[in-house]
């Protein structure tokens, strides 16, 4: 091979790995890694950028497809040789801890709730944030004043999270809000309760951007919400069809 066609060779490889590296990487977004159990982990709704009032994209990348994807990973192999268990939504699985055996209730409940969380919190975002509307809007002003009442207390316990966690508010049948804090990736739905919305506050949710800055990525959190999806939650919650 001549110097000539070597610098060729070289040079293209190099233009065509800028390329790739340059392209949108919105396309990666879909490439969830084929399921091994019944469990999966649903494509993301949005583009990596798509949060970017409030989450860099490549967070939300290494979010989705390491933390998350793991834990489906994990989940799936922790009830593997337990048919039952396999055979139950998640929801249900994690109402029902105390009948899953022992030598693997940690396991699920640390992956099932990292699952059912993050499916919850890829499912809230992608919106432009604003204020919500009509029937959530009324129990937002019920049950918390107003709106900006209720923003300042979730903040207030998103922030007060000592390590890692996540903050929630729960909505009852008869749809009454409450906020709760859990630690790790505990979820309400193991105390009987039905999440409307969540905000993760591990360092690895909003690290990068913010490092140790958690009060500024929870205030910014607020402007990716989408209400809508929101809304549909919350209607879901009192008609009990809500899952996770």
């Amino acid at each position: 091979m001549t110097m000539m066609h070597r610098r060729h060779l070289l040079g293209f490889g190099a233009a065509l790995g800028a390329t790739i590296w340059a392209a949108p990487r919105a396309a990666f977004a879909q490439a969830a890694p084929a399921p091994t159990g019944p469990h999966s982990l649903a494509p993301l709704p949005y583009a990596f950028d798509a949060n970017e009032a409030a989450i860099d994209a490549r967070t939300m990348e290494l979010h989705w497809r390491f933390h998350h994807g793991g834990q489906v990973n994990n989940l799936n192999a922790a009830i593997r040789e337990h048919t039952a268990l396999q055979a139950m939504p998640l929801d249900r699985l994690l109402m029902n801890l105390g009948q899953v055996p022992e030598a693997v209730r940690t396991a699920v409940r640390n992956n099932g709730g990292g699952h059912a969380n993050h499916s919850m919190f890829w499912g809230i975002m992608g919106g432009r944030g604003g204020d919500p509307t009509g029937e959530l809007a009324a129990a937002i002003n019920q049950d918390f004043t107003d709106f900006a009442t209720f923003k300042n207390r979730f903040n207030a316990a998103a922030n007060g999270v000592f390590g890692s966690g996540w903050a929630f508010v729960t909505v009852t049948q008869a749809g009454r809000l409450a906020i709760v804090t859990k630690p790790g990736q505990d979820n309400p739905l193991m105390d009987g309760q039905r999440v409307l919305i969540g905000n993760d506050v591990w360092e690895h949710a909003y690290y990068l951007r913010y490092q140790n800055r958690r009060p500024e990525y929870t205030a910014n959190w607020w402007n990716v919400i989408d209400w809508s999806k929101v809304a549909e939650r919350y209607a879901a919650a009192k008609a009990g069809t809500l899952t996770v």
